[in-house]
């Protein structure tokens, strides 16, 4: 048993959209948060930029006690993590891709026609394709980066004329014409703007990484003995920028429970 904390972050209030997964599958658990809503968006910055930001984050987790290192951002996954495990490498590391091409796998077909909807820089990497043809080399997949998302988000804009009009805008001609049955959100910020896509395209299958990553934990908690006892877990958020709109993403999600929010700049 390892009462420590499990580690989240992301680049700003987008991982936030996980913890509620985590709550489920892991109720004992410890969670310290950090998004780096200072700094966001990831997905248009370069990856040396991207890799240095996440190593700074994931040092202060490890300063926190954490005892595994979960990169619920998508960007970050798809570029740092070698560079977080070389920093840490007593330390498990995770991240968010690999554990969702597992979840598409698993209930996609050559049938479909899966649209990974991610950021410029998550898109840029192939991280998703050559995840997804690790394990099958015959699903149907297209991706495009949607670079207006994040900072409408970001800024409070989601449930807006304006975010519907940036989803359509961007989404409208990609679906239609790779014929997109099953959309992946492929950024942690995009469940928070599922219903406006539901709305506009409602026959679409939706994917949300966030249960396949918290499954994904789990497992990896279990195979090193590092669960934890059977207490309930506390939980910190911290926030390099601590504005109203983090607070109120944190209501707006439904995040049940108590926890501690602070302020602090890496």
């Amino acid at each position: 048993m390892d009462d420590r904390p499990i580690g989240i972050f992301d680049s700003g209030v987008g991982g936030l959209t996980s913890i509620n997964a985590f709550s489920e599958v892991l109720p004992h658990e410890s969670i310290v948060y950090f998004g780096d809503t200072a700094r966001a968006p990831y997905g248009t910055k370069s990856p040396a930029t991207v890799r240095a930001f996440s190593r700074e984050i994931a040092d202060f987790l490890v300063k926190q006690g954490a005892k595994i290192l979960v990169a619920a951002c998508n960007t970050s996954s798809s570029i740092a993590l070698d560079a977080i495990k070389e920093d840490h490498p007593d330390i498990p590391v995770v991240g968010v891709i690999k554990p969702c091409a597992a979840r598409i796998a698993e209930v996609c077909t050559p049938e479909n026609s899966i649209g990974v909807i991610a950021t410029p820089v998550t898109v840029e990497s192939g991280a998703y394709e050559k995840e997804i043809r690790k394990i099958s080399q015959e699903l149907n997949v297209h991706s495009i980066g949607c670079s207006a998302f994040v900072p409408l988000i970001e800024s409070g804009a989601f449930n807006t004329p304006a975010m519907d009009a940036a989803i359509k805008h961007t989404l409208d001609e990609f679906i239609r014409e790779n014929q997109v049955d099953t959309l992946v959100l492929g950024c942690t910020h995009y469940p928070i703007i599922r219903p406006n896509i539901e709305k506009l395209f409602p026959w679409l299958s939706i994917i949300d990484p966030s249960m396949a990553l918290a499954m994904e934990v789990r497992r990896i908690l279990t195979r090193y003995g590092l669960l934890a006892s059977e207490w309930q877990g506390s939980r910190m958020f911290y926030a390099s920028d601590l504005s109203s709109k983090f607070l109120g993403i944190i209501q707006m999600l439904g995040i049940s429970g108590d926890y501690v929010l602070k302020q602090h700049a890496l």
